[in-house]
C-alpha cells in the first residue's frame, strides 16, 4: 500500500487509522420519516444481515478498539463484530445522531416546504434545527470526539493501530468534510450509505481520506504498513502506487 506515515525523526507524531462505519439499514431508513434520536429504532432484516456480514468483510483487518454512538441501531450494528473479536465498545454520545429537535419523527415530505429545508440543503453551516442542534455544532462535537479517540488509541496501541467508530450518516459526512478540508456547506455532496465504511488517517499536518462510502471493496489496503517502511506525512505526488 502506498501509505505515508508521520516520521519520528522529523518530530511528527504517528497516529492510528479510523474506520468510520455508518450503522446498518434501520427500520427508519426508507420510511420517509426523520427518526433522529427517537429511542427504539432498530435494524431491519436487511440491516441485521449487513451487521453479520461486517464480520467477514473486516476479517483480516486488525481492530484494536471500537467506539459507537449510543443509539440502538449503532449498538446492534457492531454487536456481531464485537462478539467475533471479543471486544468491548466504548459508547460516546458525541457520536450520536443529530438532534433534529421538533423535526424528529416528522415526515420528510412535510419538511420540504419548511424554509429551513433549503438552508439545510444549500447552507448547512447556518442550519439550526428548531429545539435541536445546529449542523456546525454537530461537526464540532464529532470531529473533536474522533480526534480525541484517535489520539487515545494511538497512545494505547501504537501508530499502527486500527480502530472503528460507528455513527450516523450526517455525522460521518461532517467528519469527512473536515478531513477533506471541505467547508461544511459542501458536506451534502458527500454520500454515506448504511453499513458503508470510510477510512481516515490523521497526521499532525493533515488527514488522509483512504476510503469514502465503501460498500464492499477490499479493505486490506487500509492496514498500516510495517514499521520499518519509510514514512512521511507528505502527500504522494502523482497519486502513488496504490495497494501493493
Amino acid at each position: 500500500m502506498s501509505a505515508w506515515w508521520p516520521s519520528r525523526h522529523l518530530g511528527w507524531i504517528p497516529v492510528a487509522t479510523v474506520i468510520l462505519l455508518r450503522h446498518a439499514r434501520s427500520t427508519a431508513n426508507g420510511s420517509g420519516v426523520l427518526a433522529g434520536r427517537t429511542p427504539g429504532v432498530s435494524l431491519c432484516e436487511k440491516g441485521q444481515a449487513q451487521a453479520i456480514g461486517l464480520v467477514d468483510r473486516l476479517k483480516g483487518i486488525p481492530i484494536d478498539a471500537v467506539v459507537a454512538s449510543p443509539m440502538d441501531r449503532c449498538q446492534q450494528t457492531i454487536a456481531p463484530l464485537l462478539a467475533d473479536r471479543g471486544l468491548t465498545a466504548v459508547t460516546d454520545p458525541q457520536l450520536a445522531e443529530v438532534d433534529y429537535g421538533s423535526w424528529t419523527n416528522r415526515a420528510i415530505k412535510d419538511l420540504l416546504d419548511e424554509p429551513l429545508w433549503k438552508v439545510v440543503q444549500q447552507h448547512p453551516s447556518a442550519a439550526v434545527f428548531p429545539e435541536g442542534e445546529g449542523l456546525a455544532a454537530v461537526q464540532a462535537r464529532a470531529v473533536a470526539a474522533v480526534r480525541a479517540h484517535d489520539a487515545r488509541v494511538t497512545a494505547e496501541f501504537g501508530p499502527r493501530a486500527v480502530w472503528l467508530a460507528c455513527s450516523h450518516g450526517d455525522v460521518i459526512k461532517a467528519v469527512l468534510a473536515d478531513a477533506l478540508g471541505v467547508h461544511l456547506d459542501g458536506f451534502q455532496r458527500i454520500v454515506v450509505d448504511p453499513a458503508s465504511v470510510s477510512v481516515v488517517q490523521y497526521t499532525e499536518t493533515r488527514p488522509f481520506v483512504l476510503r469514502s462510502n465503501d460498500n464492499g471493496g477490499d479493505l486490506s489496503g487500509v492496514v498500516p504498513p510495517p514499521e520499518h517502511q519509510p514514512s512521511s506525512s507528505d502527500a504522494v505526488v502523482g497519486g502513488g502506487a496504490g495497494t501493493v
